[in-house]
């Protein structure tokens, strides 16, 4: 009698990096839960690989995640390889940004990804066995102007993951984050959508800031080479497949430059690399 496969899931798999990864594990023969809001795409993977199964699930609504949650607790064979990919961005300074829309991404990026979590941990400490997979970003260290609400997510998913790893270790569950800089996938539409026109009604102090630090930003993208989701669906997978996995994956273009400079300085000597790479100095009062 064969060895029965093991249940991966992935979250927000319907794009980009949770698609590829969903793909990958498939392709390792794994039994995937290919988690997402729009079914149809999912349906459409499903309908290439027979190992995945499409589950849609709005993470932005509690209840939604909740339901879910049950459903995890009921698999035959429980979850032992989670990827903790669903999120999106939104921009903005924080007064610009509306309490809806924080509690939203909050949702999304974070509590489902903490409920999620606590719905497989039965199953793999049973086990005695798993992989945690969360994925945060470069801005889970530190801050882009603007990013300051994304950012947060990304910092909390940072100090979870952190605890989930010495809490976990007994019982041979690793807890793996993966900080990816910027990749060619849907992320900068969505965020675009949440965000909306933020020059047209923001306050007039608050316009030379975003009209200088997005130029900056274009100079710094200027000529970059911005790899497709493969890249990281790459490091996750190595991460589900190896023995002893590290505890982070950095990829992708200004993770080393921006990564290395969080590391070396002291926090004055980072705010003023950051003001002076994004031209925000002059502005000062």
């Amino acid at each position: 009698m064969g060895e029965q496969k093991q249940t991966a899931l992935v979250t927000g798999a319907s794009s980009g990096m949770g698609r590829e990864t969903a793909i990958r594990l498939a392709e390792k023969g794994f039994q995937v839960i290919a988690a997402a809001r729009r079914i149809d795409r999912l349906t459409e993977l499903a309908e290439q690989f027979q190992n995945i199964t499409p589950m849609q699930v709005d993470l932005s609504q509690s209840e939604d995640t909740e339901v879910f949650c049950d459903y995890i607790s009921t698999l035959p064979m429980p979850v032992s390889v989670l990827i903790n990919n669903a999120g999106y961005s939104i921009r903005g300074a924080l007064e610009d940004v509306s309490m809806e829309a924080i509690k939203r991404i909050f949702e999304v990026n974070l509590f489902a990804l903490i409920r999620i979590t606590q719905a497989c941990l039965p199953g793999m400490r049973n086990l005695r066995k798993g992989t945690i997979v969360n994925l945060s970003s470069i801005a889970g260290k530190f801050a882009f102007p603007g990013s300051g609400v994304y950012a947060a997510t990304k910092y909390a998913v940072e100090g979870i993951t952190d605890a989930l790893r010495m809490e976990l270790a007994p019982f041979g569950i690793r807890v793996v984050a993966i900080r990816p800089g910027p990749i060619a996938t849907e992320f900068n539409e969505v965020g675009n959508k949440f965000t909306g026109d933020l020059m047209a009604r923001t306050h007039p102090d608050y316009a030379p800031i975003y009209q200088t630090a997005g130029a900056a930003t274009g100079k710094i993208f200027a000529g970059l080479s911005i790899p497709g989701p493969d890249l990281i669906a790459d490091c996750i997978l190595q991460a589900v497949l190896s023995d002893a996995p590290k505890a982070v994956y950095s990829a992708g273009p200004l993770s080393d430059d921006f990564l290395e400079k969080r590391a070396s300085l002291d926090d004055n000597a980072f705010h003023r690399f950051m003001m002076e790479k994004f031209d925000l100095m002059g502005l000062q009062a």
